[in-house]
């Protein structure tokens, strides 16, 4: 279904997106793998338990045999007998800066998966589809690098306090100014873990007797933390501006459960850049209906800080919408900045709460000051303030990088998904064979990608998900791009009945959805 949206003037670009749906035969067979799957997975635990095959997962000791099963559940299952045949996808170990090209160890096992050799062989120059690296600022040369090593030899690697005792160093000061600066908040905070600035940070903003509306395929962080927070939670269904304002109404309508007052808060959960689908908010819409209902808005900015916006500031720069309608700004340095943690920012009143109330803020040892230095070079970078106009220029080279990327899968006839202008890519696999197919016969071709499946993602909708950086050269590209085309011929992963065509003009007095037809 390809999305074409201007919504009575809300968009003041175009926002496209596209999801075709599965093809019915490749549903089909993709049920029967996993059944066949299933059934063999089933087999081989009647094996193991006769010891007629070794049995090497995980189990109870003997003595607790007549304890209720502590490991025997259906995701162990899966581990077992799916995850196990296709592991040596996954973890795959790195030795080098995760740039434009990696070099990787080699591996082999000779259990089917269960045990890991080294052949003590390094595979060198493997093109990296894979990493969040989206401006290029993980390298081992340059003023980021340089600068962390000065910041090294002067302040040391740890600083062994969290920030309200001994750890407050210049440096994190600093660092939380210019976030404050980039952002176009007034007040950010910066922590050392970008997974725990939403699980921790979430309860202390919310809690029993508030609301949470959640986009259904948030982020692990973004889900527990709300579910720590002891806040009722509902979910919406994806970017579907109609479910969240029906939640909403019903919220307003309703009150809470049971004794019908109203709810303390409401807050609205979403993520710039879906990690998964590649898609990117419908921040307009979204703003629109929390002004119009008074509920509160956290997002989470974690792929999008630094890979979109004209200036790399983000999903609210992208749609050219105000910070101060954002309650809640959210993002983390792992990835654009090249560094480790995470920042919320806001409003002064707020991040003055969060110092106090917050777990992150109050338990966690502060950031490391070469990684602050790290996100404090690399931030001015993109901001200009280096004198240089590098920042801009790589900002820029992603965008160019992600279109010509998405729109060569798609004249290739490839299911793509997600929006044209997000960096993340998923490329549809759907079978469970063709997950480590995929990976092996790309690594083969010295390309390292990201395969997923289940419980990451629906079990009939694996992908291949690439992450596109301002280090590819059009080259790099195109060398990629020729491995997936044969590859994808290789596998028939060429599932798409809708070549590209170019979009039709269409008045945008309302949001439209042009579904498109067998």
């Amino acid at each position: 279904i390809n999305h074409i949206v201007h919504n009575g003037g809300l968009y003041k670009r175009p926002f496209n997106e596209a999801f075709e749906e599965t093809p019915m035969l490749v549903a089909v067979l993709t049920y029967v793998g996993y059944g066949v799957l299933t059934l063999f997975g089933y087999l081989r635990d009647f094996m193991r338990q006769w010891k007629i095959e070794k049995c090497q997962n995980a189990t109870e000791r003997e003595e607790q045999k007549d304890f209720v099963p502590l490991y025997q559940d259906f995701e162990n299952f899966y581990n077992r007998n799916l995850y196990m045949r296709i592991r040596d996808s996954w973890n795959r170990p790195i030795c080098s800066v995760p740039g434009a090209k990696v070099d990787m160890m080699e591996r082999v096992s000779h259990d089917y998966n269960w045990t890991f050799t080294y052949t003590g062989r390094v595979v060198k120059d493997i093109i990296n589809m894979g990493s969040y690296n989206y401006l290029g600022f993980a390298q081992k040369a340059g003023t980021c690098q340089e600068a962390a090593a000065e910041v090294l030899s002067h302040y040391g690697a740890g600083v062994c306090s969290t920030r309200q005792e001994m750890g407050n160093l210049d440096k994190h000061e600093e660092l939380e100014k210019l976030v404050a600066r980039f952002l176009g908040v007034e007040s950010a905070m910066a922590y050392g873990m970008g997974f725990a600035t939403n699980s921790m940070n979430i309860p202390a903003l919310v809690g029993k007797g508030c609301l949470i509306l959640s986009d259904e395929l948030n982020h692990a962080s973004l889900v527990l933390g709300a579910r720590l927070s002891g806040a009722t939670i509902r979910i919406f269904k994806h970017n579907n501006m109609q479910s969240l304002e029906k939640l909403l109404k019903d919220a307003i309508v309703h009150g809470q459960p049971r004794t019908r007052r109203p709810w303390k808060k409401i807050l609205i959960l979403v993520e710039g850049i879906y990690s998964m689908e590649g898609s990117i908010v419908r921040l307009p819409e979204v703003i629109a209906l929390k002004k119009k209902y008074k509920s509160y808005l956290y997002l989470d900015e974690a792929h999008s800080i630094g890979a979109l916006g004209p200036s790399g500031r983000g999903v609210v720069e992208y749609f050219g919408l105000s910070p101060e309608d954002v309650d809640v700004m959210m993002g983390t340095f792992t990835k654009s900045f090249g560094a480790a943690g995470g920042y919320i920012g806001g409003k002064k009143e707020l991040i003055d709460y969060l110092r106090t109330y917050s777990h992150s803020a109050v338990y966690a040892t502060s950031l490391s000051p070469p990684v602050v230095e790290q996100i404090i070079t690399s931030m001015k970078c993109i901001m200009g303030e280096d004198g240089t106009t590098v920042g801009k220029a790589r900002v820029q080279q992603l965008a160019e990088n992600t279109r010509y990327f998405r729109r060569r899968l798609k004249e290739m006839g490839f299911i793509i998904y997600g929006n044209e202008d997000s960096p993340v890519v998923p490329l549809m696999l759907y079978m469970p064979a063709k997950i480590g197919a995929f990976g092996r016969e790309m690594l083969k071709r010295n390309i390292g990608v990201v395969v997923v499946g289940f419980p990451a993602t629906p079990i009939i909708e694996s992908r291949a998900r690439f992450c596109l950086s301002a280090a590819h050269t059009k080259e790099m590209l195109d060398t990629a791009l020729k491995e997936i085309n044969e590859v994808g011929d290789l596998l028939q992963l060429k599932y798409s009945r809708h070549r590209l065509v170019p979009l039709l003009d269409r008045p945008f007095d309302e949001t439209t959805y042009e579904e498109t037809e067998d």
